[in-house]
């Protein structure tokens, strides 16, 4: 039995993604959850962000949660530059921009995150390089990427360390090459995390939350495994137990 304290530390490894389509469905979620429980990181993706607006930042505030906003921007470098400008006035922990932008569309990415830095110093930065969703097969017929998977992830990590940000999202099949390669200091989120990989859905890249953490990572993002579970505070904990 882990104490209070070691639980919620093992519990802030784990980053809940609350994929819901409205402020009343996230926060009904969340209450299932006590709030000195080991519950701590959640995810506000596209689909609640957009939902819900700027607002459900501060109502999961309210509950003491740190939050990843995972909006996944890639545009042209002005427009992400003076997006994360805006997205960084909110308190979150975690912002990301898409790796494929490209370094001049990361560098303003950067210059934006330090100047918000003054306020919210906790606040980092970090880039997307390949979707959980993404195989070697659509890189190369979608993409036109004739690198195996693994070898671009690495390749678009070092365009995001080169840029000055704080880490990368990628599956838990590259955290091994991205720790030995980046070092401890660069930020490694996972997703694509499930106790039962043979129900992986649409994501091609998986591996259980023991694994990715034996691996190197330093958050995991779970979702509809916990989302969707007839009981969500069960489940969560079993996940946090697999890694304890």
């Amino acid at each position: 039995m882990l104490t209070t304290s070691l639980h919620r530390q093992v519990g802030q490894k784990i980053i809940v993604a609350l994929d819901f389509s409205s402020e009343k469905e996230a926060m009904h979620f969340l209450d299932k959850f006590d709030p000195s429980g080991p519950l701590c990181f959640v995810k506000v993706g596209m689909e609640l962000f957009y939902s819900a607006g700027p607002s459900i930042i501060s109502q999961i505030r309210q509950r003491n949660l740190e939050i990843f906003l995972d909006l996944k921007l890639h545009d042209i470098p002005n427009t992400v530059e003076r997006a994360v400008a805006v997205l960084a006035q909110l308190d979150v922990s975690i912002i990301n921009v898409h790796s494929l932008g490209g370094r001049p569309m990361m560098l303003g990415a950067r210059r934006a995150l330090k100047e918000a830095k003054e306020k919210n110093k906790k606040l980092r930065l970090i880039g997307v390089t390949h979707l959980t969703s993404t195989s070697s097969e659509i890189l190369r017929q979608d993409l036109n990427i004739q690198s195996e998977i693994q070898s671009d992830v690495v390749r678009l990590a070092g365009l995001v360390k080169d840029a000055g940000l704080d880490g990368v999202v990628c599956s838990s099949l590259e955290v091994s090459k991205l720790r030995a390669k980046f070092g401890q200091d660069f930020l490694l989120v996972t997703p694509g995390v499930r106790l039962d990989v043979d129900k992986s859905g649409d994501q091609k890249r998986v591996a259980t939350p023991a694994e990715a953490i034996k691996w190197g990572a330093d958050y995991l993002v779970v979702g509809r495994e916990v989302t969707t579970a007839h009981d969500p505070v069960a489940m969560f904990e079993k996940i946090l137990m697999s890694i304890k």
